[in-house]
């Protein structure tokens, strides 16, 4: 784990915003068409509007959640709702949105669909990530219904994920997608989400689930 502390949000958020910027241009000169994982939330809010406004080549580029809350996308606890008015616009309008959400009862309704969609787009090429407190990291929460399968190495590349934490299901990018990415990026704010991914480093992903990402992930966080 690489560590970077910054003396504010707002230099950490436009030093994230460049750095990102750098590692997806350099994967559009690899690759005909790129990945690029992104959280919900809006802690990485200011980093999506520096991001919009980059001359990239974002018709080559396909977004994906690291996960969804099982909800239509007109509720303000949509995470698709908020890429779309924080990310795809601007410059950034002609990327892909890969979807996470189908209008159905349940995450098991859609997923198989979803998960094909998904899969057409692997690996991803730059990912970031948020984390809790509870050190969760996409929707892999501790005590999660289905967290030791999404842990482990042959888990489909999605999978729905319920707990206590979570409010409503889930659907998720699983460990080995969230592992295989090219560049990986956790952004943090807070004393106490820096003692809980100094602690994640000692933990088992069971226990941390961030922590299945920690061995090649640049960790981002100000105060």
């Amino acid at each position: 784990m690489e560590f970077i502390a910054y003396p504010d949000r707002e230099m950490m958020m436009l030093a994230l915003a460049d750095r990102l910027t750098g590692d997806l241009a350099m994967a559009l000169r690899n690759q005909e068409r790129v990945t690029f994982s992104v959280p919900g939330g809006t802690t990485p809010g200011p980093i999506f509007d520096v991001l919009a406004a980059q001359d990239l080549d974002w018709d080559r580029v396909a977004i994906v959640l690291n996960d969804e809350r099982w909800v239509p996308e007109d509720s303000p606890r949509s995470n698709t709702a908020l890429i779309k008015k924080r990310l795809l616009i601007s410059k950034a309008k002609p990327a892909t949105l890969i979807p996470l959400y189908a209008e159905a009862p349940t995450p098991e309704d859609k997923i198989g669909a979803l998960c094909d969609g998904v899969a057409a787009h692997l690996p991803i090429a730059v990912l970031l990530l948020g984390m809790g407190e509870d050190m969760h990291t996409a929707s892999l929460f501790p005590g999660a219904d289905n967290l030791a399968a999404a842990l482990a190495d042959d888990a489909p590349p999605l999978m729905a994920m319920r707990a206590d934490a979570a409010g409503e299901p889930r659907i998720t990018l699983t460990a080995p997608v969230l592992r295989a990415a090219l560049a990986t990026h956790i952004v943090i704010t807070g004393a106490a989400k820096r003692a809980a991914i100094e602690r994640a480093a000692q933990l088992s992903p069971l226990a941390a689930p961030v922590a299945c990402v920690l061995g090649q992930a640049v960790v981002h966080w100000a105060e």
